[in-house]
């Protein structure tokens, strides 16, 4: 190892530089606001919730050991990478080592696994076994997912209508409407995400071969997917009203627009360099934040009503308020 630390010297922080913790709000997101649509609808159940966080949290440290290691292997990361350390290219951290720690943590997923698998039946273990399968092949196998230009479907469904249903069906044992949209509007936000690492990496991956959907679409085309992505998940929440599926509280999430707003622009007019490492870790905070103000906008009508009587007639006063947030000023 050239460059990179001692096999006996692996740190604490070399691992979580392996893990990513910025990128994690990904698999927290749709947990959270799946879980606040059961408790909307009276059918949260703790147990399920934490399990489901727990195999969402594992999966996704899995996921990006496997791109560390497969990336390294298949020669995609080099030194020109803009990126945060790669501690298998860098070697900080052996591959072997790498490779063990995404087989140890893909398995530790079966475990809260399998408990949600014995509670919500074979639909569950047909889930299981896609989503593992979905972690290895999106950079691994003979055919990588991410290197084929479909990375960015990869993500929106196993990160958006999956995680989000897959959360509701634990808690109360069916889909509904609902949980499919919120899914895909997460689909759309933790998309996003990855299509800010995509376009930083434009140039390197064009070089080794690693054909994502931004080297196909080119930097401008990226930009506007960019662009487009934040913007569905901004309009989706009027069609969710329109549907009668969610009361106006749902435009809470424009709360979170100032930031979203802020983040188009900082990807429009610098498509390029290190820089976009903090637009991607802006963009994950983002989801997180839209996860919470969703999860509040949904719980909100239930909890006026059980305050008392006293507020039901407030609630239609206050139900209306959120309309203003969209037109307030935000500076």
């Amino acid at each position: 190892m050239p460059h990179g630390a001692p096999q006996n010297k692996v740190l604490l922080k070399h691992w979580l530089l392996a893990i990513r913790p910025k990128t994690l709000p990904a698999s927290v997101a749709p947990v959270v606001v799946g879980s606040a649509i059961a408790h909307s609808q009276h059918g949260f159940a703790p147990l399920p919730a934490l399990a489901s966080l727990a195999v969402a949290l594992l999966l996704q440290i899995a996921v990006n050991l496997t791109n560390d290691y497969f990336d390294h292997i298949k020669g995609v990361d080099t030194e020109e990478r803009l990126g945060p350390v790669r501690v298998t290219q860098s070697g900080l951290i052996p591959p072997a080592r790498v490779r063990a720690a995404m087989v140890i943590a893909l398995i530790l997923s079966l475990l809260p696994g399998m408990y949600l698998i014995l509670r919500g039946g074979w639909p569950l273990a047909g889930v299981a076994m896609a989503s593992i399968a979905a972690a290895l092949a999106y950079s691994g196998g003979p055919y990588p997912l991410a290197s084929h230009g479909l990375g960015d479907i990869c993500v929106f469904i196993f990160f958006g209508p999956v995680a989000v249903c897959g959360t509701y069906y634990v808690q109360t044992l069916q889909v509904t409407g609902l949980s499919v949209w919120v899914g895909v509007i997460f689909g759309l936000l933790i998309t996003a995400i990855l299509v800010v690492n995509n376009l930083r990496d434009i140039k390197t991956d064009g070089k080794s071969g690693k054909r994502t959907l931004a080297v196909i679409l080119g930097t401008r085309g990226t930009q506007v997917e960019y662009i487009m992505l934040l913007l569905g998940a901004y309009v989706l929440p009027f069609v969710l009203i329109g549907k009668g599926l969610v009361s106006p509280w749902v435009l809470l999430c424009y709360l979170s627009f100032p930031l979203a707003v802020k983040l188009c622009r900082e990807v429009w007019q610098n498509p390029a360099g290190a820089g976009l490492n903090m637009v991607l870790a802006k963009t994950a905070r983002l989801t997180l934040i839209y996860s919470f103000l969703l999860s509040l906008a949904l719980l909100l009508p239930n909890l006026l009503v059980r305050l008392g009587p006293h507020y039901s007639r407030s609630l239609n006063i206050l139900g209306a308020f959120p309309f203003f947030l969209i037109t307030f000023p935000h500076t």
